[in-house]
């Protein structure tokens, strides 16, 4: 029973890594994934979704502050001749 617990978690983990556009802020898609994985732990589908929603969002924000940070790193200007 706790392997089962312990598989549905890190398929869990393994999918909120994995998504790619963010819907909502990443919350839809951790709410879902949340509250599947919480049913098959116990029947707290609820808890689940709060918690997906929670993780999702966080991964979301995190991944649109990293793009936004590579998005605003510059190039070194180059540096001009000196004058004779």
């Amino acid at each position: 029973m706790k392997s089962s617990i312990i598989a549905a978690m890190l398929c869990t983990v393994a999918l909120v890594a994995a998504t790619g556009a963010a819907q909502a802020k990443g919350c839809l898609k951790g709410a879902a994934v949340g509250a599947v994985a919480g049913h098959y732990a116990g029947h707290h589908a609820v808890v689940g979704a709060v918690g997906g929603c929670v993780v999702g969002r966080h991964l979301a924000n995190k991944k649109a502050a990293d793009e936004a940070a590579a998005a605003h790193q510059v190039a070194p200007a180059p540096q001009a001749a000196p004058a004779k």
